[in-house]
């Protein structure tokens, strides 16, 4: 009995309007890269698991792929005893190798290793896939591209300015009016955590106001209860939990808030830098939002923390993030490296073009014109055109073989191709070719040059 085709979960196929969708933001995106001076690379699929692991916390560690060691891997494994407790034990003995877990941590291992070849600050971008054994569902797959953009080597701030503006081009290319970039700073939640006396709880603290918008200011304030930080902390929080307004009024708030916190009060100077700027130069479509709650990438991320959502009449998840880390070479000895950098995401993307209907009708575009196939004479005469509607940029084929005339027009329509062309022995004879708008059903005997002028006009 023949196997029943599949695939696994939270992967997919890709039809040929789909791949051109996708190639759409993907050209978008490299040409805004790389107006912006940044550089590419690539590296492996799957790196060393010493190099991944570890990098992410413990649930980013669980959610990583790891590739079974080729021959009899288990012979390693002899004599350990398999339970539960010794999973990571016979883990590390069985798999040495992993998929990437995303593009960050790869190119940190890249600058250490060709530290000597590089020259800083290093701007890189690098489009390429990854993998998460992640529980799929709208919007998340476990294996999916990203497209991210750093620069390493330098701290100047004009760098965040630089990557909000970045955004900016890339959205504003698609048509995608209405985006929000969020930003927040590490140092600002530092500073928070320290003013309210759980320095020592800066992740529970986190994780429990990022919920705030979700879940509302009784619950999270409970919950920060339960993890230990004190009431009399939690009060001092109150001006936090109404935070609202423009970017600038929410900086006044937030000198108040951070007024003893040294730690605190840098993270406001970064943030005020950066939107001074940005209100100088100004942004095409999207809009620039300080938002306190945002806490993504804590176990990296040291200053700016960065998160694109999408216009508000779409519900989708982020589309975008990112953030300067100030030490992520260090992990692989090479100490004092400051960067930072962002990633689109490219599968929410596409559905957000998806469901607004932003893709142009062009970028599905296909063969422009058929020539249907009489024989071999027919043929060798249509693909002497072909070659010159090619040279055009038009996008021609001959139809392989010489089937019914019926079957061959019906494949026209299926593939929505809006020209045929016939080539019997009179347009050999004459030198012409009919052409027939499979859509008007008109049909009349060209030239060369008007076949081609036809087409490109259509």
């Amino acid at each position: 009995m023949a196997q029943k085709p599949s695939i696994p979960k939270g992967t997919r196929d890709f039809n040929p309007e789909q791949v051109a969708k996708r190639n759409y933001i993907f050209n978008t995106i490299r040409g805004a890269f790389e107006t912006f001076g940044f550089q590419p690379i690539e590296t492996p699929s799957f790196e060393n698991s010493e190099t991944l692991m570890g990098k992410y916390g413990d649930e980013g560690d669980r959610l990583i792929f790891k590739i079974l060691n080729s021959g009899d891997y288990l012979s390693k494994a002899d004599g350990l005893a398999y339970t539960e407790k010794d999973s990571n034990k016979l883990t590390s003995s069985i798999s040495e190798k992993a998929l990437r877990y995303d593009l960050t941590v790869p190119f940190a291992r890249y600058v250490v290793q060709h530290q000597n070849e590089i020259e800083f600050p290093f701007k890189r971008y690098q489009i390429q896939p990854v993998w998460r054994a992640d529980r799929p569902q709208k919007g998340r797959f476990r294996e999916f591209f990203q497209c991210d953009a750093d620069v390493v080597g330098s701290k100047s701030l004009w760098q965040e300015v630089e990557f909000i503006q970045l955004y900016d081009t890339v959205f504003s290319a698609l048509k995608l009016e209405g985006v929000t970039v969020k930003i927040n700073n590490r140092k600002i939640l530092s500073g928070i955590a320290e003013v309210i006396g759980a320095s020592d709880k800066l992740i529970d603290f986190t994780v429990a106001l990022d919920k705030l918008d979700k879940i509302g200011e009784e619950k999270v304030k409970a919950e920060m209860l339960a993890k230990g930080i004190s009431e009399a902390g939690i009060s001092k929080l109150q001006p936090l939990f109404t935070l609202s307004g423009s970017f600038e009024s929410q900086i006044e708030s937030l000198k108040s808030i951070l007024n003893t916190s040294e730690e605190g009060k840098k993270g406001i100077e970064e943030l005020a830098f950066i939107n001074s700027a940005i209100s100088e130069l100004g942004l095409s479509t999207a809009t620039l939002q300080l938002d306190v709650t945002l806490a993504r990438g804590l176990n990296y991320y040291t200053g700016a923390i960065f998160e694109v959502s999408a216009p508000e009449k779409v519900k989708m998840g982020s589309i975008g993030g990112g953030g300067r880390y100030d030490d992520l070479t260090g992990i692989f000895g090479m100490k004092d490296v400051s960067g930072v950098g962002i990633s689109f995401g490219l599968d929410r993307i596409y559905l957000v073009l998806e469901e607004l209907g932003l893709f142009p009708e062009t970028v599905t575009k296909n063969v422009e014109v058929l020539f249907i196939n009489f024989g071999d004479r027919e043929a060798l005469f249509s693909l002497k055109a072909i070659k010159q509607l090619r040279s055009q940029g038009i996008h021609a084929e001959l139809y392989p073989d010489a089937a019914k005339m019926k079957k061959q027009m019906n494949h026209a329509n299926k593939r929505a191709i809006p020209f045929v062309v016939l080539v019997g022995d009179q347009e050999i004879e004459s030198n012409t070719y009919t052409l027939k708008n499979m859509v008007s059903g008109e049909q009349d005997k060209v030239s060369l040059e008007t076949l081609i002028s036809t087409i490109k006009k259509s």
